[in-house]
């Protein structure tokens, strides 16, 4: 299935923004796909990022589902915004387990101040078969862009 895709431009603001994140460098992330209200990131399974048990702790996985919701905000604002979370939500529905995560953040409803994206984390297999270990809800404000 293929997906929507953003304009060069979108792509590259959100790629430049994404860069700038240092826990998402220090985290080993990296976006896979940037569509209208869609953002899909993915962070490889190494021991740097698990817990005790050798599953991906729960603050990895939290943060990618974060930052998959806040760029699916993004995409749809124009280039003089900028984005925060205000909250999220997010239940741990299995040990996140497997070759690599894939968060997808889905934009819900967009509006003028506030945003609401839904949250998804799936483990992924080296099959590539998916279980989707955590999912919430996001809510986000859009803020001007500070002056540079």
């Amino acid at each position: 299935m293929e997906q929507e895709q953003t304009s060069p431009a979108v792509q590259k603001r959100v790629q430049d923004s994404f860069d700038l994140q240092g826990l998402m460098s220090h985290l080993g992330a990296r976006i896979t796909h940037i569509g209208p209200g869609r953002v899909h990131i993915v962070l490889p399974a190494r021991p740097e990022v698990t817990q005790q048990h050798g599953y991906i702790h729960a603050g990895a996985t939290s943060a990618i589902a974060d930052s998959a919701g806040g760029y699916a905000a993004l995409t749809l604002f124009d280039e003089e915004s900028e984005v925060l979370t205000v909250e999220y939500k997010i239940n741990l529905l299995a040990p996140a387990a497997g070759h690599h995560l894939e968060a997808i953040g889905t934009v819900l409803k967009p509006g003028r101040t506030l945003t609401v994206c839904q949250l998804e984390v799936y483990g992924v297999q080296a099959d590539g078969a998916k279980v989707l270990v955590a999912n919430g809800r996001q809510s986000l404000i859009r803020v001007d862009r500070p002056a540079e």
